[in-house]
């Protein structure tokens, strides 16, 4: 590669580098919405199952009732999370890595904000 093949090329990165990284940043916050939703959703089915396994009395629960539920809320989670990941991997491995990454980060926000650490 010639010196000016590679100013072109380090000029034609530098002006793809922005649509670039918003397409990195779309990503990145896709996972974490992705995620953040997620874990709102397995938030939201422990409270229901807790709740009414305590209101109910450890001894006598229901089989359909509260844990019915919790098992639409996991494969509600499972489903949209597969979807939207298998989406992603249609855009290469970057993309899929990213949104893995937005994923985790909303993962670990989400312990945070709950207390878990």
């Amino acid at each position: 590669m010639t010196g000016t093949e590679l100013g072109e090329a380090v000029l034609g990165a530098a002006v793809l580098g922005g649509a670039a990284l918003a397409e990195l940043a779309f990503y990145l916050a896709l996972g974490a919405a992705l995620g953040a939703g997620y874990f709102a959703l397995l938030h939201r089915a422990l409270r229901l199952f807790t709740a009414e396994g305590a209101a109910e009395g450890a001894a006598e629960r229901p089989a359909g009732g509260a844990a019915a539920r919790f098992l639409a809320f996991y494969l509600l989670r499972f489903a949209v999370a597969g979807v939207v990941f298998y989406l992603v991997v249609q855009q290469g491995a970057l993309p899929l890595l990213l949104s893995l990454l937005g994923f985790l980060l909303a993962r670990f926000a989400g312990q945070r904000l709950a207390g878990g650490g």
